[in-house]
Formats: C-alpha cells, sequence, structure tokens
C-alpha cells in the first residue's frame, strides 16, 4: 500500500515481526562511466533471504555521467522488485553520494540527478520495507563486473585478458607499450612502476 510523501520511507526488518523479515530481499548495483561522462552501464544482483540469486540486470545506457548511472541501477532494482512483487528491498552501493541522498544526508543540487531521485523516492514508497547503505567496492564486484558487462556490450569492446601478475611494458614517446599482445580497454588508467 503506498504511503503519503511526508511518511518515513525507510524501515528497519528488527523491528518487523519474522514472517515480515523473511520477505527481504537484497539488491547489490553498481553503475559506471568510462569517462565522466562517457559510455555508461549499469549492474546488479538481486537475491533471496538465503543468497540465492533471482536476478542478474545489466544495461548499456549510452553516454552519462557515474552519477546517473548509478541511479539508473538503483531505479532497476527497485522496479524489478515492484514488478515482482517484493516489497521488502535492501540495497547495498558503492556510490556513497547517492545512499547519502536516497537517504536524505545530502541535498540533490545536479539538475541531472533531481529526476532520477524523486523517482527513486516514489519507486520506494510503493515498497513496504526499504534499506539502502552504502559498501566499498570489492565487496560489490558481481554488479561492477556486470556494469563492465554492459559498458563492453555497448562499446563492442572485448573484456582485456591480463596474465596473472604486473604488465610488463615499455613508455617511448609518452606512450605506454605493452609486451605480450596484451591490450586494455579505452579508457583504462595504468600506473607505471620503472624497473
Amino acid at each position: 500500500m503506498p504511503r503519503s510523501a511526508s511518511a518515513n520511507l525507510f524501515h528497519n526488518p528488527r523491528d518487523a515481526d519474522s514472517r515480515e523479515a523473511a520477505n527481504w530481499i537484497t539488491a547489490h548495483c553498481d553503475g559506471g562511466a568510462r569517462g565522466n561522462p562517457g559510455p555508461a552501464g549499469f549492474g546488479a544482483v538481486l537475491e533471496d533471504g538465503k543468497g540465492q540469486v533471482l536476478a542478474e540486470l545489466s544495461e548499456f545506457l549510452g553516454v552519462r555521467s557515474n552519477n546517473v548511472a548509478e541511479y539508473e541501477g538503483l531505479l532497476a532494482c527497485l522496479n524489478w522488485a515492484i514488478e515482482h512483487h517484493h516489497t521488502h528491498l535492501r540495497v547495498v552501493s558503492d556510490s556513497l553520494l547517492m545512499v547519502n541522498q536516497i537517504q536524505g544526508s545530502f541535498k540533490v543540487k545536479s539538475p541531472d540527478l533531481l529526476p532520477l531521485w524523486q523517482h527513486a523516492r516514489s519507486r520506494i514508497a510503493q515498497l513496504q520495507g526499504f534499506e539502502i547503505r552504502h559498501a566499498l567496492r570489492h565487496k560489490n564486484k558481481d554488479a561492477d563486473r556486470l556494469a563492465n558487462q554492459a559498458m563492453d556490450r555497448g562499446t563492442n569492446t572485448k573484456p582485456a585478458r591480463t596474465p596473472q601478475g604486473p604488465l610488463r611494458g615499455k613508455v617511448r614517446d609518452g606512450a605506454v607499450h605493452l609486451l605480450g599482445g596484451v591490450t586494455l580497454p579505452e579508457g583504462a588508467i595504468v600506473k607505471v612502476i620503472p624497473e
């Protein structure tokens, strides 16, 4: 049942009875852009309370900013939960900005993000329970992988094959030339360590 705009959108599962707590699903979501803005995509993994994967979401978004891609990932999770009649959603994201904006700790100043924030808040109001928390990127690796796959699909880029350990190469005329036929995707950042 939808809540009024003034109602609290966040509910703690510890306050609910055990039957309601069993209804919670968890979404790990991530969004990114290669360049900011640049080719962007999001990825998400939704799991039930026992850790069983319910869905993997991944979509190329065209040229967008990182923050827009993060919001698109959140919206995809909210839409999936509502369409599949899940009433309690816990979201894990590595976007500190988005998490704080959704929680109301940060104001939304960007005109690009404001309509996405409003749409997310209206979708959250359709749920009976919602939580969102920040996690470091290494704890969100499956969603990150799916976001990168979306960007690869959208740019027709094959994932880089990298050998175990550091890559070897030479710097000539200000450009890094890798040895062994290894290629990196467009926009990859390389740290050069002299031997």
